[in-house]
């Protein structure tokens, strides 16, 4: 499975973040042995604390929403 997209549940602001790689993104995320690590390279980015998230990858992002 290739990671496209990067789901972050922030559980101190109550936000959900989606993410959607860049190739760049992509390629530099596979010289890591551990994809934590290469997140903790991108939360200034996208303005997001690692230790305050549950996070996902997945390939493709599908949503559903029952609001």
């Amino acid at each position: 499975m290739e990671t496209n997209y990067v789901i972050l549940l922030d559980y101190s602001s109550g936000e959900i973040i989606k993410i959607r790689l860049s190739d760049k993104e992509i390629q530099k995320s596979e010289s890591y042995e551990d994809f934590e690590m290469f997140l903790s390279t991108i939360e200034s980015k996208y303005n997001f604390r690692l230790k305050d998230c549950y996070w996902m990858s997945v390939e493709y992002l599908k949503e559903r929403s029952y609001i």
